[in-house]
């Protein structure tokens, strides 16, 4: 989904964005080529560990006139919301039944759900070099 991003760059600095959608949501770059990874990244850190619905995007003309936005100028940003989005979706998997059942009984011993420990698990596999 598109969102509005400000852009400056004072002389001798790198490129600041700014999110009005986002507040307090910001990143820099010195290209401006790596703006949209970095702005991807940035919002991904802004939401993250937050169960929010995430707004659409206004339009950059709801913010032109803003006193804050001056001396810059204004990119439409993709963003993936489907990276920060942290709803449940439900998961169809096959499993041997023997490890469901090994599955289980560490998650009732930890006091979790089913779903709650193959998704922990699953973190940490995943933030395992």
């Amino acid at each position: 989904m598109f969102y509005p991003a400000y852009i400056h760059k004072d002389p001798d600095s790198a490129y600041s964005v700014t999110f009005p959608d986002f507040p307090g949501c910001f990143t820099a770059a010195d290209e401006l080529a790596d703006l949209p990874r970095l702005a991807q990244e940035a919002v991904e850190v802004y939401f993250e560990g937050e169960d929010v619905a995430i707004a659409p995007p206004s339009s950059f003309e709801d913010w032109c006139k803003d006193k804050q936005f001056q001396d810059g100028c204004w990119m439409l940003v993709d963003i993936d919301l489907s990276r920060i989005d942290t709803k449940a979706v439900r998961l169809n998997i096959s499993l041997p039944q023997n490890l469901v059942h090994r599955i289980d009984a560490r998650a009732k011993a930890l006091h979790m759900s089913r779903s709650a420990f193959l998704a922990a698990a699953a973190e940490k596999e995943i933030a395992t070099p």
